[in-house]
């Protein structure tokens, strides 16, 4: 009993040491502290109380992961989480389950997407965190780009500006890969405007990284014209809008 009692104290205040962390955003000693605790948590039983600090332990290892941009690490945490919350609720699961989502949409992995909302209850559905991403989807869905990437100023949390940048410069890549073939030149505030970029020299600096065969002569961007039998369905980042026709399937299926 005695043993039991201190290894219980040690897991408080490693999930104490671990909270703290990761609200400072110490990712390092949080990450130092979410394995100490893992190890410390195989020896505690399997009881309700330990499964729901395991799974806070394990929703902070999320968070870490999003903020060291670590792909790898959450996706390990997510799956550890999910049976997890079959059994216990979680401190933090509709933030978590927001996320996933988040990842899964970025990831262009739609049926996954769909088969997480299936699991998802009315009452977390309406949590800001599950019906961002759901909303966002939406948009996606019927190709309006402007509202997604518009959506920047409107994320439930920090923790979501990492997938939001990746879905936005996929989207960005998708509108100019639209631009290139359907204009030979446009004005640079027009672009800066269709692109959503804040200045002119936004989108300079996105043309000197990303498009470096767009010619920019005074305020005009000229596009350069595409391989000779080159159609813009031809265009990989042109599948961003494709999907648009592959998500309203899928939804069709779905329901």
């Amino acid at each position: 009993f005695f043993e039991n009692q201190q290894n219980m104290e040690k897991i408080s205040a490693l999930m104490s040491e671990l909270r703290v962390y990761v609200q400072g955003g110490k990712i390092d000693d949080g990450l130092s502290a979410l394995s100490r605790l893992k190890i410390a948590l195989l020896d505690a039983g399997e009881s309700k109380e330990h499964k729901e600090i395991y799974a806070s332990a394990l929703e902070n290892g999320v968070l870490l992961s999003v903020s060291s941009e670590d792909l790898d690490g959450f996706a390990r945490n997510m799956a550890q989480l999910k049976p997890l919350y079959q059994e216990v609720r979680g401190e933090r699961k509709c933030h978590v389950l927001g996320l996933n989502l988040m990842f899964l949409l970025v990831e262009n992995r739609l049926s996954e997407f769909h088969a997480e909302l299936e699991q998802v209850s009315e009452e977390e559905a309406r949590s800001t965190y599950i019906s961002f991403p759901i909303e966002l989807e939406r948009q996606l869905m019927v190709g309006s780009y402007d509202e997604v990437l518009n959506a920047n100023a409107h994320i439930p949390e920090a923790s979501y500006e990492f997938f939001m940048k990746n879905l936005s410069e996929t989207v960005r890549d998708s509108i100019a890969d639209c631009v290139e073939v359907s204009y030979n030149e446009m004005k640079m505030k027009d672009a800066t405007l269709m692109m959503n970029f804040k200045s002119t020299g936004e989108l300079h600096e996105y043309i000197q990284e990303f498009r470096d065969d767009w010619i920019v002569e005074g305020d005009t961007v000229c596009f350069q014209a595409p391989p000779v039998g080159k159609m813009a369905s031809d265009i990989p980042s042109i599948l961003l809008i494709k999907q648009s026709l592959s998500y309203a399937t899928e939804m069709e299926r779905i329901v």
